[in-house]
């Protein structure tokens, strides 16, 4: 008989989100998300499963993958080839840290300026 494992709590991964400056919890197609300026740098899309979703670029997502392979994976498909990248809920507080904040800024550097209006 096979043993039950724990789908890890997503606690931790939203006490987190929200700490960031600005962040807000949302929910996309069902889904809780996490957003800074009404941009999503996260979600918890796969959180029954016990893996959150973060918003990288390919070259971010690749060092991930690269640096920590146990607690990174690509979301499927096309997603995943922009840069969505799965992160396990169960990963070491520092690692979900780094990585939020990594999607975070990711997300805010690529805000557009407010055009000023001049009269």
């Amino acid at each position: 008989m096979k043993k039950k494992t724990a789908i890890p709590s997503p606690d931790t991964y939203r006490r987190l989100a929200l700490a960031l400056p600005g962040a807000v919890e949302s929910s996309h197609m069902g889904a809780p998300d996490f957003r800074i300026k009404d941009r999503i740098f996260a979600t918890l899309a796969y959180g029954a499963k016990g893996l959150g979703t973060l918003k990288l670029t390919p070259e971010q997502q690749a060092e991930f993958l690269a640096d920590a392979p146990e607690y990174f994976t690509p979301a499927p498909g096309g997603w995943g080839r922009m840069g969505m990248t799965l992160v396990r809920l169960d990963a070491p507080e520092s690692v979900l840290s780094g990585a939020l904040l990594t999607a975070f800024h990711t997300v805010l550097s690529k805000q557009a300026p407010k055009k000023k209006t001049g009269k």
